[in-house]
């Protein structure tokens, strides 16, 4: 298979490593400095760019019959903008807050947890992501996604970073320091104890790994997926 790279910061040069160890071949490594020639010969795209340059990223590729996979956050006001592109070019999309197969079973978890802890309302939901320093977005987007599977089934309206949330509001706590790939916590306290889960990656390995394999299987498709699709989660 081949694959443009768009976006070849550490994520894109991981990717890059195990997309060859896989055996596929890589058109193009696109980042700031560079155009997109070679794009229109892919197969797939994976892009993990940063917010600024993600919508030039999808439009290109959709624009070159390409099928894009999204890693990068912190776009997502122009999410629908994007989705009726790929409808209308007749594409195919995936985009995640995290590919990391590990988060995709945590998701799972926290959905299944918070359904089954909504009649109980003596318990508080909190949250606590932790990343890197050179992380551009916060909340992080695998936060925000863990919030709304908390929302879908409580009384919880939104979430806020605001230390002083109102009753409806879902506090997440963003914490930048070091290197860290990425922890997040998901906290139920109530008066008497407390219930947690918690997602800890190790290195990159594993989001790198988890935007290959949904690469191999969008590769030929047409339409808008999710990591639930690649995984084949009911």
């Amino acid at each position: 298979m081949k694959i443009a790279l768009l976006g070849y910061g550490k994520m894109g040069q991981v990717i890059e490593r195990i997309a060859l160890e896989r055996g596929h071949e890589i058109v193009l490594k696109k980042d700031e400095f560079n155009t997109y020639e070679g794009l229109e010969k892919a197969d797939v795209a994976i892009d993990f760019s940063v917010p600024a340059a993600a919508v030039a990223n999808i439009s290109a590729s959709f624009n070159n019959n390409v099928p894009v996979v999204s890693g990068t956050t912190g776009w997502l006001e122009h999410y629908d903008e994007m989705i009726a592109l790929c409808i209308e070019k007749k594409g195919g999309f995936i985009s995640s807050s995290n590919f990391s197969l590990g988060v995709n079973l945590f998701f799972e978890l926290n959905s299944y947890l918070s359904k089954i802890m909504a009649p109980y309302d003596s318990y508080k939901v909190a949250m606590e992501e932790i990343h890197h320093i050179h992380k551009l977005d916060a909340p992080s987007g695998t936060a925000i996604t863990l919030a709304e599977g908390v929302i879908e089934h409580s009384n919880y309206s939104n979430w806020t970073m605001d230390n002083s949330p109102k009753e409806n509001e879902l506090h997440i706590e963003a914490i930048r320091t070091g290197e860290v790939p990425g922890t997040h916590t998901v906290t139920y306290n109530s008066p008497i104890d407390a219930i947690e889960i918690k997602h800890t990656a190790h290195n990159r390995e594993g989001f790198a790994l988890g935007a290959v394999i949904a690469a191999e299987w969008l590769a030929g498709k047409q339409g808008v997926f999710t990591m639930k699709d690649v995984l084949n989660f009911k």
